[in-house]
């Protein structure tokens, strides 16, 4: 077969050649590009823990600066600019007191403004520089030489600040005294309402003859000393608290015609309550209500704390009637009071029962004089401390003076 002439053959491969060379160099450009920005990725990796590395103690130098620290320290300016604002502040009280007004405002600019350079501190947590202290270091402490210029020494500074120091513990302890006159007449004082109906009460009581009669039945009935009942005492004065406790307690008894409440109160009290339980009928159960005026064997030689104080260092709460009266330390006599009676519970005014309380009667006291609820927080309600403000001498050798003496609550007394 005869060949083609040269002019006639076909150019391809060299074409397909020209194309491979071609994609093979695009493929080495963009590995090298590729190559390129990768090392300059760890290039930056390596450099940025570096660099965190250097930042990372002056964050936790900001971050664990404690001011109170740079307060105390003896190194700080913190310090130093405390200290002279602290002098500066007892200059500008001589400076009044001697009626040199404009010292004390010079003096009263400059611990402004260290008072606000301080708090900046504070608040971006970096300790005071050197450049922001000195102008006011160096203005204070002019003043305060220009104040020492002025007679107002150390002997005199001192002897002012004495002076003033006492006129505050004054007004503190008035304060004091103050506050707890305050306190005890919110405490003690009723509202309209509630003395209202004490008023009605009490008249109610004179004007009806029915209701002091029952009352004349019921202080001699049989079941105010029958030891096969549930007898439980509350000594208040206050009418609501007590209808509360009684109420709250026959609701929750399952056979409330078995429980007998002795209340007792003041002279005051005394009326309206006998009107206010002779009304209202608590499921049978039987209430009586005694006058604590009525003991003529409660007085000034059996119970000391019937003295009413008479120096002037004694408690101020001492001064208040609420305290000196006996309802709040009778649960201490319940064995005079109650001599014919095997068992009380006795009921502080400001519960609320929401149990049966007759499973108290059956606690096994292993010998003990009484069980109570132990609430002594202080040292107020400790024995020694009930037994010296009452005079109560206590002959058993086991009882220990320091042990708890609140009885609130509920008493279970033998």
């Amino acid at each position: 077969m005869r060949r083609r002439a040269a002019d006639y053959r076909r150019p391809v491969r060299r074409k397909y050649w020209c194309w491979i060379w071609a994609l093979l160099g695009l493929f080495l450009v963009a590995g090298l590009l590729l190559f390129a920005v990768q090392h300059n990725q760890n290039e930056d990796r390596d450099v940025k823990p570096v660099q965190e590395r250097r930042e990372s103690p002056q964050r936790e130098a900001h971050q664990t600066l404690n001011f109170t620290e740079e307060l105390v320290s003896t190194t700080s300016l913190s310090r130093q600019l405390a200290a002279q604002m602290t002098l500066a502040k007892a200059y500008v009280v001589i400076a009044k007191e001697h009626n040199n007004l404009h010292l004390a405002w010079e003096l009263s600019s400059r611990i402004r403004s260290c008072q606000l350079l301080l708090s900046k501190a504070a608040m971006r947590g970096e300790p005071v520089t050197l450049g922001e202290a000195e102008p006011i270091i160096k203005s204070l402490s002019s003043l305060i030489f220009k104040a020492q210029d002025a007679h107002y020494d150390i002997a005199t500074t001192i002897t002012t600040m004495k002076s003033h120091i006492g006129a505050l513990e004054e007004r503190a302890n008035a304060a004091i005294v103050q506050s707890t006159v305050f306190g005890q007449l919110a405490a003690e004082a009723l509202p309209k309402s509630l003395h209202c109906l004490i008023v009605k009460l009490t008249v109610d009581w004179i004007r009806n003859p029915s209701l002091q009669h029952l009352t004349e039945e019921t202080r001699y009935s049989p079941r105010l000393v029958d030891n096969n009942l549930y007898h439980f005492c509350i000594f208040s004065d206050n009418l609501l608290a007590t209808s509360v406790v009684v109420n709250s307690t026959v609701s929750n008894a399952d056979h409330p015609q078995q429980l007998v409440f002795h209340v007792v109160t003041n002279g005051i009290s005394y009326e309206a309550m006998q009107a206010w339980f002779r009304h209202n009928d608590f499921k049978g159960a039987t209430i009586e209500v005694q006058n604590i005026e009525e003991f003529t064997w409660l007085n000034a030689s059996f119970a000391p704390i019937m003295k009413q104080p008479s120096d002037a260092d004694a408690e101020p709460k001492m001064w208040n009637q609420k305290y000196s009266s006996l309802l709040d330390y009778l649960r201490f006599y319940i064995p005079h009071i109650y001599p014919q009676l095997e068992k009380v519970v006795f009921l502080e005014d400001d519960v609320v029962v929401q149990k049966e309380l007759t499973p108290l009667f059956s606690l096994e006291l292993h010998g003990n004089v009484n069980g109570a609820v132990e609430t002594c927080l202080e040292a107020f309600h400790r024995y020694y401390r009930q037994m010296l403000r009452l005079g109560i001498i206590i002959g058993n050798s086991r009882t220990q003076m320091g042990h708890c003496g609140s009885l609130a609550h509920f008493h279970l007394a033998f």
